[in-house]
């Protein structure tokens, strides 16, 4: 199939695409490169350097005639969307629709969603949450998946168009960027290794699901080929607090720093964690890496890429 990837040449995306060559898909990666790195591009796809606002991208799909999108650029940082709701509004709600328009006019077949299984739902009522949880998003990242979420059904039902919309947990593992504010461990990892203090945000308390990204480009394997529109959960059901992810990683490096606990950050949750059950009962897939394992290979390439 001809795949293009978007966001392609950041953490996510990269180990996705690598996975969908290795499969002997062809695929174009776009990214703008304002949070990824042209070296996590597979040497075997075409990159494109664009934005996915750019209404030309109309000519990209035009010439490839794409079979799949898998669209992973995003606005991400849930703090930079409470400071800027409009750059996070354009970005992945009218970036996206601008991908659907293209999708829909050159008969591209199915386009998969990278959404929020944290953010869309909210302040939990119940542990972990399912798909059909109640979306209570309470931060205009949240609120703009969900946007997009909606847009889908909108197009299959007056078009007819394949979806598949997969509701990450906290994704983490190699390539993760550290500059920024979304990726706790890759920033907590980041400053460990460089003899820098972490600062934990609030109490510390505040509870998160942590898959791993190699589950994570499984998970969108098993689905490319699925021909019913739906929503999956892709998490690993268990909760870990930011406390304990900080030990963690000081254990792993070796390194003897102490808590350290600054202001809480507007438009945190406090406690994140879903289930994949559905994911299980239709792709037998479940999370082969614990939190332990995926943190060891993790700390090694944050060691081998520093600079």
């Amino acid at each position: 199939m001809k795949i293009l990837v978007t966001g392609g040449a950041g953490f996510i995306a990269s180990h996705i695409a690598d996975a969908f060559i290795n499969e002997g898909h062809s695929v174009t990666v776009v990214d703008n490169l304002s949070m990824g790195f042209e070296k996590n591009v597979n040497s075997k796809t075409k990159f494109v350097k664009a934005d996915i606002c750019d209404k030309s991208l109309i000519e990209l799909f035009e010439k490839e005639k794409f079979d799949v999108v898998n669209h992973h650029a995003a606005q991400m940082d849930v703090r930079k969307s409470v400071a800027d709701p409009t750059y996070d509004a354009n970005t992945n709600i009218i970036g996206t629709i601008n991908l659907l328009q293209h999708s829909i006019k050159t008969g591209v077949k199915k386009f998969m969603f990278a959404s929020t299984g944290g953010a869309v739902y909210g302040e939990q009522n119940y542990f972990p949450a399912d798909e059909n949880h109640p979306m209570s998003p309470c931060s205009p990242y949240g609120i703009s998946k969900l946007a997009v979420e909606k847009y889908l059904f909108f197009y299959k039902f007056q078009y007819d168009f394949n979806y598949t919309i997969l509701r990450y947990a906290n994704i983490y593992g190699p390539r993760q960027n550290s500059k920024g504010e979304a990726g706790v461990v890759a920033i907590f990892t980041t400053k460990l290794l460089t003899n820098e203090q972490p600062v934990i945000n609030g109490t510390g308390k505040q509870t998160r699901d942590y898959v791993y990204v190699g589950d994570v480009v499984k998970a969108n394997l098993l689905a490319l080929n699925d021909d019913v529109c739906d929503i999956y959960n892709v998490g690993t059901g268990k909760e870990t607090d930011v406390n304990e992810l900080f030990h963690k990683l000081n254990n792993i490096i070796g390194s003897n720093k102490e808590e350290k606990h600054g202001p809480p950050a507007p438009g945190e949750q406090m406690r994140s964690v879903i289930t994949s059950e559905k994911l299980f009962k239709k792709f037998n897939w479940k999370p082969s890496t614990t939190l332990d394992e995926g943190l060891k290979p993790t700390v090694e390439f944050f060691k081998k890429n520093m600079n």
